[in-house]
């Protein structure tokens, strides 16, 4: 079958290039993709966007595609699911009614607590004035950061973990006051500050079992030693060594199971990848600071590179409701991805900066994923947002996929081009 991957970064990069391992699989489209989809091997671009929800419907229907798999946000919460189960073509993703679990942190926020499943406490607010009071007494009773999340979509950007009352300030006013970001900081959620080791943990739902993929651990703040603002990820790696055994039995029981459980209780059957962003406690204990309701990216990308199970086989098991039955196969050796990002990300990135290195040939188990990224018409490739790519490396362990991947960067060029040096620094410290 010809399979349609909406979505145009290193994720739907990585999703389009496992995809075409699978034998039932005779082409891959992106929509819209970028200038890596557009010379993978069985693979080609179409130039729709991914709000374009009539266009995509129109384009899977003249190419008589036979599965659709959603990969950001945005079309989740805007019902391309919805459209494409009404016009009867299979799709993999939450319709918007399940893809609340992102698109709203207050619904998250308020779903979690009704469902007594463990995150911080939080307070949610409209208007400046009684945010600015609730952060003010919160800073005359705790030394701790302050967190504040725009309630709406804002591409990874919309977190502030404020170290001051000034800072927490400032960041009302931008979102409350100035509405940084558009209707998305319309509401905000003001939380407490989680102590540990970040997680994500990351599942299939056919809407009543769930089929686990491996850990991992993303790398949130721009800058190394996690400083700097936050971002859409700056590398991630797989498997994560602190969700050992026993820490994945309490994410499974206390926080994946009780979520799809509750999701179906109330009328919106979770169907798609689940992420559950956690804190993990020194006890071992999980905490959700955040959901997201398609695969992570910059996790998804190390994840495929581990993946030995057929893709287009354990997506076809969870709309068929068989994932109760199904196992996915990873190989054993930890994969390491390392994002790198234009002048400016993640406010103002500079485009148009042409990207040397591609050509470069490759060792096994070393692929480069591209996501903001077009290709002129004499074939430079240029830069086109703000994550440029994500280097990945499978190694005999993690220091050697750390190793090999930062080997790759090396090979790459473009102006200004940033990126963290620390990926896994801290399960390396372990």
């Amino acid at each position: 079958m010809q399979v349609l991957v909406v979505g145009h970064g290193a994720r739907e990069h990585a999703l389009a290039w496992k995809l075409m391992q699978s034998p039932k699989v005779s082409g891959v489209i992106v929509a819209p993709g970028n200038a890596g989809t557009a010379v993978e091997p069985g693979v080609r671009n179409a130039n729709i966007a991914i709000d374009d929800l009539d266009g995509l419907l129109a384009l899977a229907r003249a190419e008589q595609v036979g599965l659709t798999i959603v990969g950001p946000e945005l079309p989740l919460a805007a019902g391309l699911v919805d459209r494409f189960q009404a016009a009867g073509l299979p799709v993999f993703g939450p319709n918007a009614k399940a893809a609340r679990l992102e698109s709203s942190k207050a619904f998250a926020k308020d779903f979690l607590l009704r469902h007594n499943i463990p995150t911080a406490g939080y307070a949610v607010f409209e208007e400046i004035e009684p945010a600015l009071a609730h952060v003010r007494r919160q800073a005359r009773h705790s030394s701790a950061p302050i967190v504040i999340k725009a309630d709406g979509l804002a591409a990874g950007k919309g977190v502030v973990v404020a170290l001051t009352l000034a800072d927490a300030e400032l960041a009302l006013h931008d979102m409350l006051g100035a509405h940084r970001y558009g209707a998305a900081s319309a509401r905000v959620v003001v939380e407490e500050f989680l102590e540990g080791e970040e997680a994500s943990y990351i599942v299939m739902s056919d809407g009543r079992d769930v089929l686990p993929l491996a850990s991992s651990q993303d790398h949130k703040r721009r800058d190394e030693g996690d400083l700097g603002p936050n971002t859409g990820g700056m590398g991630a790696y797989s498997p994560a060594p602190v969700v050992t055994a026993e820490v994945e039995r309490r994410i499974l029981d206390q926080v994946i199971k009780p979520t799809i459980r509750g999701m179906a209780d109330e009328g919106a059957p979770f169907v798609g990848f689940l992420y559950a962003g956690l804190m993990i406690d020194a006890s071992g204990a999980p905490r959700v600071v955040e959901f997201n309701v398609r695969l992570g990216d910059p996790e998804a990308q190390p994840l495929l590179l581990r993946l030995e199970s057929d893709l287009l086989e354990l997506v076809q098991a969870a709309l068929d409701s068989g994932l109760a039955r199904t196992r996915a196969s990873w190989d054993p050796r930890p994969a390491l991805g390392v994002v790198l990002s234009a002048a400016g990300y993640p406010e103002r990135p500079r485009t148009g900066d042409p990207v040397d290195g591609l050509d470069a040939a490759e060792e096994a188990g070393v692929k480069v994923f591209h996501a903001g990224t077009r290709a002129d018409p004499d074939g430079i490739v240029r830069t086109a947002g703000g994550r440029v790519l994500t280097v990945c490396a499978l190694g005999e362990d993690l220091a050697e996929a750390r190793l090999r991947a930062y080997r790759r960067v090396d090979s790459l060029h473009f102006a200004d081009m940033a990126y963290r040096r620390d990926i896994a620094a801290r399960a390396l410290r372990r």
